[in-house]
């Protein structure tokens, strides 16, 4: 056989070798680098699905405790509903307190900082309101006062859902994926005894929020 024909011939069959064994390898790279997108579009998306709900508690126990803070104030003085006001104030606080702590350790800083303003002037009334009760009022304390700011704290918690909104906005827009919208964090009103429109999630002495957390 000529050595000359024998040599094409075997490089041919190498040649085709190569060729499957370097495709093989294209299609392994291709394989490989598509599973490493998905597997990050998860985790952003799972990093979105914490955050979101991280935001829902914090928003709910905030309408929570300003709620309870106003069934307080209206219960000034009945002693049939009194007591059971303050066990409600006690529990939203209480509540609260933990959701905030641990949104502390997820929350950006410019979400944070309205996180931390919120949390701040809910301790103010609570003090105000708790020294109201307790007959042990300091000077500038009032219902009035109560009254307004509470108002102005609904407000506060109005910005602090906007920051919220907008944060997750970079994160759909970074992964193409919208949480369900069950968990809207969903806008409110400050609440008026007198006109009975209080916040329908908080109504009366609503138990505790849902138990989505920031974990």
């Amino acid at each position: 056989m000529d050595i000359g024909v024998v040599t094409a011939a075997l490089v041919g069959v190498v040649g085709t070798l190569m060729s499957a064994l370097l495709t093989q390898r294209a299609a392994d790279r291709s394989r490989r680098r598509e599973q490493q997108r998905v597997e990050e579009l998860w985790e952003r998306r799972a990093e979105e699905a914490e955050l979101w709900s991280c935001y829902v508690a914090l928003n709910a126990s905030g309408r929570h405790y300003l709620a309870a803070l106003t069934d307080q104030l209206y219960a000034l003085g009945d002693e049939l509903e009194a007591p059971r006001a303050r066990q409600r104030l006690a529990d939203a606080r209480d509540q609260h307190r933990e959701v905030y702590a641990e949104a502390q350790m997820r929350l950006p800083e410019r979400v944070l900082d309205h996180a931390a303003g919120v949390s701040r002037g809910l301790g103010g009334v609570y003090g105000m309101v708790r020294r109201l009760d307790g007959g042990l009022p300091r000077p500038g304390d009032s219902p009035a006062a109560a009254q307004e700011a509470i108002a102005a704290l609904w407000s506060r918690l109005r910005d602090m859902r906007r920051e919220m909104r907008a944060d997750l906005g970079v994160y759909r827009a970074n992964s193409g994926h919208r949480p369900g919208e069950a968990g809207e964090v969903a806008a409110a009103a400050p609440p008026d005894r007198h006109s009975g429109s209080d916040p329908p999630a908080v109504e009366g002495h609503a138990g505790r929020p849902g138990e989505a957390g920031c974990r």
